[in-house]
């Protein structure tokens, strides 16, 4: 049995959404201020526990239009799947039939504003009508944990009645009676013993003479040093954990936490009255470290292969390292569009209409999505490009458009995807999915119908403007394009196009000259025996990323080199950017 959506209204932020689980991880993501903690709360208006009670809501939580609120009245949906012949049977007033002789589980809870305080009366119902009840023992029977951003996992594991040590150590005491009971028989012993020593006999003789003293035979009463308990009960409300020696609060809060998460599963595991088991944790990234933030994703990732199959866990985050780490399959994105809250899970998005090529590109994304790529699930707009080149360079060039584009005040998010891998992840950005503004920049890299002698065909070299006859790559990716997704290329590769431009080259064979300079003085020369620009566009491209002598100079580092130069000139000296570029950034800045 799991938790298989949520249906949120009129909740905070959340005026209507959907959201889709699956068994085992879910990781739900999303930027600052999107809607997260409210989802969190509306996990925890159905799935609490002692720790951490039901949340109590107020009229200011209503959705707001306008400034005013939508109504008086806040509403949760749960439907839970694949419930077996236990689950049917704890749940039967909430069940409603759907295929195949099989039956989901409907819970629905409503709050209500009831007086002018702004106070809230809660409703809880199951099934198809609203007058059937949820009952005590189906509510027992749905056990969660709450784990909060910053908190102070140590407070949960020290010396306590009710804490999650002595909670997990009775739920164990009480599926060994056996050894319970030798505990208790070894704890009574070693009380007597403790008991005969000098320091605790003469600690308890002061204690109470003194206490004689002040109140007399007739009102004084009889007072005994307890040291370890008689029980097994007191003995589990004086446990406590050592970390590496030390007392727990001498911990790092990071791991307090991930040993509490450790108490937590062991705890819910152990528990065999519970039929519906749940552990939310709210940006887990606030407290662990990134290399922390690996090892607990792998152990959830891998939680339903292990005896843990039966605990869902919801995890939010707008870490874009948590993004990276997590298969697409898990993965539940809120995103904002035209001012309302849209959510979606990548694992819905079609790749291919095929579907052995949407599996190839679903496993090739997941490949590429690494911490820097995973920024795109947190954008607003997006640029790609092939390479490092483009991404060092166009931050730079953004300062000398026309329109003086600022990829920061703008909020663009600038990524490469490694040579010609936009396949997958243009469907990324269908309306079925993020549904931002996207611009990609690609070489034109054009055909040409001349064939050497080797049988190859020639490389062509364009002039400014020229028509061309494009690659079938770049045909292809034009051929996908969506009123979101717009494809812009030059007449060549990115360095050509800027070398097509007298101001450009001056620039870029002082780049060259900082890491290359025999190179460099070799190419001005041969740019000097010539006036046509396209001749030297070719001579400098060629010079650098066509040599037939030599190794190639590195894309890369010819990149840093000239983006350092753009950065530090003034703005006396020009620098043209092509026009493919400059509508690249309008259309996302548009």
């Amino acid at each position: 049995m799991y938790l298989s959506k949520l249906i949120i209204k009129n909740f905070r932020k959340i005026k209507q959404a959907e959201f889709n689980f699956v068994p085992g991880l879910n990781i739900i993501l999303g930027p600052n201020n999107i809607g997260k903690t409210a989802v969190v709360d509306a996990l925890r208006s159905l799935l609490a526990c002692h720790e951490d009670p039901y949340p109590r809501l107020f009229s200011d939580d209503i959705h707001r239009i306008d400034m005013q609120p939508n109504g008086d009245s806040i509403e949760f949906n749960f439907i839970f799947s694949e419930l077996d012949y236990l689950d049917e049977a704890e749940f039967l007033p909430a069940l409603v039939p759907i295929a195949d002789g099989k039956f989901n589980a409907h819970i629905n809870i409503r709050y209500s504003v009831i007086d002018e305080t702004g106070r809230m009366r809660v409703k809880r119902w199951c099934g198809e009508l609203e007058d059937t009840p949820v009952t005590v023992d189906m509510l027992e029977s749905l056990k969660s944990v709450y784990l909060k951003p910053l908190r102070d996992a140590s407070q949960g594991l020290k010396p306590n009645r009710n804490s999650q040590l002595a909670r997990l150590m009775r739920l164990n005491g009480k599926q060994d009676n056996q050894g319970k009971e030798s505990i208790e028989t070894l704890i009574k012993r070693f009380e007597k013993l403790l008991k005969r020593r000098s320091p605790i006999k003469n600690t308890e003789n002061t204690i109470s003479q003194r206490h004689n003293k002040m109140l007399g035979e007739q009102l004084s009463q009889t007072l005994q040093l307890e040291v370890s308990g008689t029980s097994f009960d007191q003995l589990t409300s004086r446990l406590s954990l050592m970390s590496n020696g030390f007392d727990i609060d001498y911990n790092g809060l990071g791991y307090n936490n991930l040993i509490y998460m450790a108490v937590v599963l062991s705890e819910m595991i152990n528990d065999p009255s519970v039929l519906y088991r749940g552990l939310i944790i709210e940006e887990p990234e606030a407290h662990l470290h990134p290399q922390l933030q690996v090892i607990l994703l792998e152990y959830l990732k891998n939680i339903q292969k292990n005896d843990e199959d039966k605990i869902q866990l919801f995890v939010t985050s707008h870490s874009s390292n948590f993004a990276s780490l997590a298969k697409l399959n898990s993965l539940t994105c809120m995103i904002e569009k035209d001012s309302q809250l849209k959510v979606f899970s990548p694992r819905n998005i079609i790749f291919d209409n095929s579907p052995a090529k949407h599996q190839k590109n679903l496993k090739k994304l997941e490949r590429y999505l690494d911490i820097t790529r995973s920024e795109l699930f947190f954008a607003r707009k997006v640029i790609l490009v092939e390479g490092m080149a483009e991404l060092v360079l166009l931050h730079a060039l953004t300062r000398f458009t026309k329109n003086k584009y600022n990829i920061r005040e703008h909020a663009i998010s600038l990524i490469s995807v490694d040579g010609l891998n936009f396949d997958c992840f243009m469907p990324l950005f269908s309306n079925e999915g993020l549904s931002i503004p996207v611009s990609i920049i690609t070489d034109a890299d054009p055909k040409s119908n001349e064939i050497n002698a080797d049988g190859t065909k020639q490389s062509i070299y364009p002039k400014l403007g020229e028509k061309i006859i494009l690659s079938d790559n770049t045909k292809l990716l034009k051929s996908k394009e969506s009123d979101q997704i717009k494809i812009f290329h030059g007449v060549k590769t990115f360095e050509y196009d800027l070398a097509l431009y007298e101001e450009n080259r001056i620039l870029m064979l002082e780049a060259l000259k900082e890491i290359h300079p025999v190179i460099s003085n070799n190419l001005k020369e041969k740019l000097n025996s010539t006036t046509e620009n396209e001749e030297k566009a070719k001579i400098l491209f060629c010079g650098m990323f066509e040599r037939k002598t030599g190794e190639n100079v590195q894309k890369g580092r010819f990149a840093q080199s000239l983006s350092d130069i753009l950065n530090d000139i003034d703005d006396s000296k020009k620098f043209i950017v092509p026009q493919y570029i400059e509508d690249a950034l309008s259309h996302v800045c548009s």
